[in-house]
């Protein structure tokens, strides 16, 4: 599964010393909180021109609104969402009709994951401001958030009506309105509007890696791959283009590729998922110890990611310790307990344990020692305990027989289960030799057994 389909994704780069030369010198306080992210001014110094302002409109609540907002959009931009959410509560409470603030904290509390407040935040921006295209496009990613891709889809073609005021702003839309189509499983609808989105902003890096995204589920890796390939070209510090190019690789069995992406993901900035990811193509070489090595450090960064959990416990099988596959099937599921895969996982290491325990118990043993088994049928029958069941109760009926006999029915007895052995030894393998059936046939002969078992 494909971990990264954003929707506002925002990497946060340092401004060069050229580029900050090339910024006016002489440029306003006002003009450099108002900037966008964008613009020639890093983070820093749009908070610093901030503060200038807050500091200086303590008598002009509409300004100092304003100021407030542009300050809270910085602190979001940054991942600062406390800090944002308290700048826009102080704006809102110095003018309730700012509808950006609405906005950029509607934005804020998405992202935190708090879609009630957001969307009452949406709702408000864009009955404050019923022009405003971004308003919309917000809202409709709230309600996307929300699985409600059709009333998200409606939001975004109101904003696309409105259209913004840059080509990017319009292709981010596009974007927006992309990820809802893919949710619905509309793939092509979504690459309509990706394809829009390149158009409009060829370097808008998530415009290809969430076109890639639907021209996967569509079987077309190797245009994923390329688009993958093209958000890297357009920004190698994301580390989700290269975890989506690992994916995608790993779709095409070439794992050794999809390892190397996963890497620089892991080196970007180590996440569960990634470390999952790479687990995964480990455990597909049948390289168990690191597959499992990789969960762990899953693990030890989301304790709650339960798809690590589900992942090293079929490594785990893979190796033969069911007991440890049990507990980490049965952690995913504490986490996940709706989750199918994981349910069908636990069920089958359960049963595969109880097997091997009675194939292993001492009433289940066959006569032999299986330690010792050599011969391909002696093999057979310690894995197996019904034919380790057979085994056993066919010595027990040919010793009782034994005990009732002498002289010639004797010699004669002894040497069926001579022939038998003999047959069983060397037929074994043979396409048209079924061992069960044979092994029920001899016991109902010892037995003196009148039972039909012909087949």
């Amino acid at each position: 599964m494909r971990h990264a389909i954003p929707v506002l994704a925002a990497c946060i780069l340092g401004l060069s010393p050229i580029a900050l030369s090339a910024a006016r010198a002489d440029t306003s306080n006002a003009d450099i909180c108002a900037s966008k992210d964008d613009d020639a001014f890093p983070p820093q110094r749009r908070i610093e021109a901030c503060n200038a302002l807050v500091n200086s409109l303590k008598d002009q609540p509409a300004a100092l609104a304003a100021a407030l907002v542009n300050r809270g959009t910085v602190y979001w931009y940054i991942n600062k969402l406390d800090t944002a959410l308290t700048d826009f509560g102080r704006a809102i409470a110095l003018d309730p009709t700012n509808a950006k603030a609405f906005r950029e904290r509607a934005n804020t509390y998405r992202t935190e994951g708090r879609l009630d407040k957001a969307l009452a935040d949406a709702n408000q921006a864009v009955r404050l401001d019923a022009s405003d295209a971004t308003a919309f496009d917000v809202r409709g990613n709230v309600f996307s958030d929300n699985g409600q891709y059709d009333r998200a889809i409606d939001d975004y073609n109101e904003a696309l009506r409105l259209k913004p005021q840059n080509d990017q702003a319009l292709a981010q839309i596009h974007i927006d309105r992309g990820a809802a189509y893919y949710f619905k499983k509309d793939y092509q609808t979504a690459i309509k509007d990706y394809n829009e989105a390149v158009r409009l902003d060829p370097k808008n890096g998530n415009a290809f890696t969430n076109r890639a995204a639907a021209y996967k589920k569509l079987g077309r890796i190797d245009q994923a791959i390329a688009d993958d390939t093209a958000a890297i070209k357009l920004d190698a510090l994301t580390p989700e283009y290269f975890d989506n190019r690992g994916l995608d690789y790993a779709a095409n069995g070439d794992y050794d590729r999809a390892i190397a992406d996963y890497d620089q993901a892991i080196k970007l900035q180590p996440r569960a998922n990634f470390l999952t990811d790479r687990g995964d193509s480990y455990n597909y070489k049948h390289d168990y110890d690191r597959a499992i090595a990789d969960y762990d450090r899953a693990l030890a960064l989301n304790p709650g990611f339960y798809l690590a959990y589900n992942n090293r416990g079929a490594a785990f099988e893979k190796k033969g310790d069911l007991d440890r596959a049990i507990a980490d099937y049965e952690a995913a599921l504490r986490i996940s307990p709706k989750d199918d895969k994981t349910a069908e996982n636990l069920a089958e290491a359960r049963e595969e344990r109880d097997r091997r325990s009675a194939a292993n118990s001492d009433t289940m043993r066959p006569t032999f020692n299986c330690g010792g088994a050599k011969r391909a049928v002696e093999k057979a029958i310690c894995s197996d305990p019904d034919l380790s069941r057979l085994d056993r109760e066919i010595d027990a009926a040919y010793r009782a027989a034994l005990a009732t006999r002498s002289g010639k029915p004797l010699t004669q007895l002894r040497a069926e289960q001579r022939d038998f052995v003999a047959a069983r030894n060397t037929s074994f393998g043979n396409p048209q030799y079924n061992l069960k059936h044979e092994m029920e046939l001899r016991l109902a002969a010892l037995r003196g057994s009148s039972a039909d078992l012909s087949r």
